[in-house]
């Protein structure tokens, strides 16, 4: 129960709902199958069919999708308590794959679990639906900022996501947060060439608002940098409980 009370996800889905001592025990049951994968190994690949879902416990996680020309396009990127592949258990197929982009520990969950799940508890199947729909708000996010946001812009519009998401868990404040991604994993999340990126974050840092540097980000002026990337985290949804 411990593990349950202080588990990322459960972080995460207090955002949404107040979780009993119950729904806490059924988040505990879907931790039981701990697996453990290296980083640049796929836990899925595009395409695969009877894939399961994850929880990630800690690391982190891209997921993406590749053109028949071999480029590859970063979907997103998972964090601590987010689901990988829930779409695709529900879809029977996983329409993209996912690559650890460190060593990470996640809880392998069945479609029996969620199953199960969504008909013991159905405020934790809200809070799991949430969690869905926000990743579905923040797909749509990128989109537009792919599609109409400046570089710059772009880029300030990403890592005040990411810090956003991370605080939620407990990995992150308006100060900075740790973070393993390289400019190449950044350029193809946001459309970018690498060496652009590295303009981009030059820009920024000379700007005197945000460092990326030897895995760390620093925001130096986290009012500044929303200001200059039009952020607004209502799409987020992290203001405070729903259900109680």
């Amino acid at each position: 129960m411990v593990l349950a009370a202080t588990s990322p996800l459960t972080r995460k889905l207090s955002a949404f709902a107040v979780l009993s001592e119950a729904e806490l025990a059924v988040l505990a049951g879907l931790h039981g199958r701990r697996r453990c994968f290296a980083a640049g190994r796929d836990m899925a690949h595009q395409g695969q069919a009877d894939q399961a879902a994850y929880i990630l416990s800690s690391g982190w996680v891209c997921s993406y999708k590749l053109q028949p020309d071999g480029t590859r396009q970063i979907v997103d990127f998972q964090v601590p308590g987010d689901f990988l592949g829930l779409r695709s258990v529900l879809l029977r197929t996983s329409d993209h794959g996912f690559e650890p982009i460190v060593d990470i520990e996640a809880a392998e969950v069945l479609t029996g679990d969620l199953l199960e799940v969504f008909a013991q508890t159905p405020r934790l199947a809200m809070a799991i639906l949430w969690a869905a729909s926000r990743d579905e708000a923040m797909v749509v996010e990128h989109l537009v900022g792919i599609g109409r946001r400046d570089a710059g812009a772009r880029m300030a519009h990403f890592l005040l996501e990411l810090g956003a998401r991370l605080a939620l868990v407990g990995l992150g404040s308006r100060e900075g947060y740790d973070c393993p991604l390289t400019q190449y994993h950044l350029a193809d999340a946001l459309g970018l060439s690498a060496v652009h990126v590295n303009r981009v974050l030059r820009q920024l840092r000379e700007s005197g608002l945000v460092t990326f540097r030897e895995g760390h980000v620093t925001l130096h002026d986290y009012r500044g940098l929303v200001a200059f990337a039009g952020f607004d985290p209502a799409y987020l949804d992290q203001t405070g409980p729903l259900l109680t």
